[in-house]
This record gives structure tokens, C-alpha cells and sequence, in this order.
């Protein structure tokens, strides 16, 4: 580590997950208010009210592709604090927006500034701590940061509950405030500057054009596409289904936790096997299991299984797609990265961004589609798997002929 006396290393992890864990705090806390948000903003067509989760998340993937390297450039804190800035002006503008659209808007300008806390609190990581000294700080990063998304819509209910939905969006703004303000008084600048790097469009524009022409990594893209593709048409569609399809909506907060630590152990498994099995054979591996569980449902609700096995089998489906992402995710993008560690953070900011704005554009069509039944997710899921496994295949014969 290289001087931070002001921080212990336990209040550097906390931290560190607060700001990487605003995403999925800004996302998850929403969905027990998606009901009433559909029902104020835009009653005639109810489905609408998801495109509140896909909005952030779009301006999430743009974000990522400029924050990294702006850091690089003008400082870590800086651009954390201008980015927070941000996100506390869309969240607040989501809270007085009068309609649908303009909430959209507002959250779109809300996930551009959540960009800055998830990718540049992953570079002062690397800016601070180096070798198995980093891989064991992630390791508590990312412990806390799967509570998060666990939590979340059990505080989003007790928020709602108290004080109405646009309430959520005060939550935002406080908990930006909070890790701004502790980032600013108690965490020195971790990149001087006679390290930073001049921005230039042009390099931006050039490591675009080599990653997008690396056919390794334009496969790598496109198989994370897919699978954050599953992960957002389950979030932007799982409330929905426990209010409608199952009558469940007051216990979704609940359940939503259960299945949300169950995928934080598979992300936990995943680290402790795949130096065994390697990268290709854990995603090749989960999707084709994916594969096989996705079909199955599709053929069960298609032919009628019966009522009272409904809904603890969808249960146990949509924990497996959230485990899914757990195994493929990071190991996908580490295969995708592979070949790019010459311009590492760039690629990392251009496959990030390209794979989530590519996920967004799959995912608002298919929530569109509830009809009051899980079966318009369970044909998505399958037919993304489905592909994103021959993708792999692809990728692999790819691997061979080059060794």
C-alpha cells in the first residue's frame, strides 16, 4: 500500500464497497416501488414502469466508458466526487418528475454518475495495493458489496412504506452525500500527479478500434452481453412476476434476499475453482447447465405444471439464472481482457460499455413483453444461453487453432 495513514484497512474495504455498491444499491432498492411508479406515472401501460431499472443502467454502460480513463487524467477523487454530483442531480430530479418520461431521463443522468463510484473505486484498489494484497482486499470488497444488493429492496420497502416512493430517491441522495463525504475528508488522492496520463480523444478512439478488431475479445463482448442480458431481464421483470404472475408481492423482499446470498456464495464457489478449471470450462460449464434448467422450465409451463409447484419452481430457476451471473461475468470478462493488457484500463471501460448499453437494448423489449406470466423471461433466458454457449464454442475452436 502506498501511504494511507489516515485509513485502516478495514475502513478502506468499507469504503471501497459503499462506492462500488451504489449501483446495485440505486437499482434494487427501486423495484418494490416499480408498482406504484407504474400505477401514478403510467397507468395504461403498466409494463413501462420497468424501463425506470433499464434507464440507469444505460447510463451506467455510457458512464463506463469515459470515468476510467477521465481518472486517469484528473484524479481519482475528483472525479468520484464530480461524478456523485451527478448521480445526486439525477436522483434528484427522478424525485420531483412529474412523468414517466422525464423520470427516465432523470435516471439515465443518475446511472452516468453512478459510473464514476463502481469503476474508479476498482482503480484505487489497484492504485493502493498490488499482488495477493489486492486479490484479498477484493475478496472483503466484494463480500460486502453481495449485501448490498440483498437488502436493498427490503430497505426500499421499509422507505415506501414510511414515506411514499419518490422517497427512494432522497435515499440516493444521502447515501451519495455520505460516501462523498467520507471519500473526501479521510481518503488522501491515490494518484499524483506526475503519474496521471493527458486524456485524449484520440487514444479513446484507438482502443476502441483495437479491442472492437481483436476477434477474441469481440466474442468475449458479446457472451457478457448475453448474460447481463439474463441478469437485467430478471431484475427489470422479477417484481412483476411475484405481484402478478404468483399474488406474493409483499413477501418479494424476502425472497429477493434469499436468492440474492445464494448468489453471492456461487460468486465465492466460482473463486475458489476456477484456477482449477480455468475461465472457458466455468462459463462453457454454467451455461450449459443454464441451458438445460431454462428449457426445462419453458417446456413445464408450457404443458401446465401444476399450480402449487409454481412458484417454488420458479424459485429455484430464477436463483440458478442469478448464480449464472455469478459464474460467467467475471470470468468472461477476464477472457475478454486477456489480450488487451497494453491498454487495460481502456479495454476494460470499451468492453464494459459495449456489453452493458448491448444488454439494456436486449433487455427493454423482453420486459415490455409481460403478459402475466414468467414464460416471456423464461424463453428470453433460454434463447440467450443458447446462444451465448455456441458463442463459446466459437471461441474455443478460435483458442485451439491459435495455440
Amino acid at each position: 500500500m502506498t501511504g494511507q495513514p489516515r485509513l485502516s484497512r478495514l475502513e478502506f474495504v468499507a469504503m471501497m464497497a459503499m462506492l462500488v455498491a451504489t449501483v446495485a444499491f440505486s437499482l434494487d432498492s427501486m423495484l418494490p416501488a416499480l408498482p406504484r411508479i407504474g400505477a401514478e406515472l403510467t397507468p395504461d401501460a403498466l409494463n413501462r414502469a420497468q424501463l425506470v431499472v433499464t434507464s440507469f443502467i444505460l447510463g451506467l454502460g455510457v458512464g463506463t466508458l469515459f470515468t476510467g480513463p477521465l481518472s486517469d487524467s484528473f484524479g481519482r477523487k475528483r472525479v468520484i466526487l464530480i461524478g456523485s454530483g451527478v448521480y445526486i442531480l439525477g436522483a434528484g430530479l427522478a424525485w420531483i418528475a412529474p412523468s414517466l418520461e422525464l423520470m427516465i431521463a432523470a435516471r439515465i443522468v443518475q446511472g452516468l454518475g453512478a459510473a464514476a463510484a463502481r469503476i474508479v473505486a476498482l482503480a484505487i484498489v489497484r492504485d493502493l495495493y498490488s499482488g495477493r494484497d489486492m486479490a484479498r482486499l477484493m475478496s472483503f470488497v466484494m463480500m460486502v458489496f453481495t449485501l448490498v444488493p440483498a437488502v436493498s429492496p427490503l430497505a426500499g420497502s421499509v422507505v415506501i412504506g414510511l414515506f411514499g416512493w419518490r422517497a427512494i430517491f432522497l435515499t440516493f441522495i444521502l447515501f451519495a452525500l455520505a460516501c462523498s463525504l467520507w471519500l473526501a475528508l479521510r481518503l488522501d488522492e491515490p494518484l499524483p500527479p506526475e503519474k496521471r496520463r493527458p486524456f485524449r480523444r484520440a487514444a479513446l478512439v484507438a482502443a476502441m478500434r483495437e479491442v472492437l478488431a481483436n476477434p477474441t475479445v469481440r466474442l468475449a463482448i458479446a457472451v457478457q452481453m448475453l448474460c447481463m442480458t439474463t441478469l437485467f431481464c430478471s431484475i427489470s421483470m422479477i417484481q412483476q412476476i411475484f405481484a402478478v404472475t404468483f399474488d406474493r408481492a409483499p413477501e418479494f423482499p424476502f425472497w429477493f434476499f434469499v436468492m440474492a446470498v445464494i448468489a453471492g456464495a456461487v460468486s465465492f464457489l466460482n473463486a475458489s475453482i476456477v484456477v482449477r478449471l480455468g475461465m472457458q470450462r466455468m462459463v462453457s460449464g454454467a451455461l450449459g447447465l443454464q441451458i438445460v434448467l431454462s428449457g426445462a422450465m419453458v417446456l413445464a409451463f408450457s404443458f401446465g405444471l401444476p399450480p402449487a409447484l409454481q412458484f417454488p419452481v420458479y424459485i429455484v430457476w430464477q436463483t440458478t439464472v442469478f448464480a449464472n451471473a455469478a459464474l460467467t461475468l467475471g470470468n468472461i470478462n477476464a477472457l475478454g481482457m486477456e489480450p488487451l493488457g497494453h491498454i487495460a484500463g481502456m479495454g476494460a471501460s470499451v468492453i464494459a460499455c459495449f456489453a452493458t448499453v448491448g444488454a439494456v437494448l436486449l433487455t427493454v423489449p423482453v420486459g415490455l413483453m409481460f403478459n402475466g406470466t414468467p414464460m416471456p423471461l423464461l424463453l428470453a433466458v433460454f434463447c440467450v444461453v443458447l446462444l451465448a454457449r455456441l458463442l463459446m464454442l466459437r471461441l474455443s475452436r478460435m483458442q485451439d487453432q491459435t495455440a
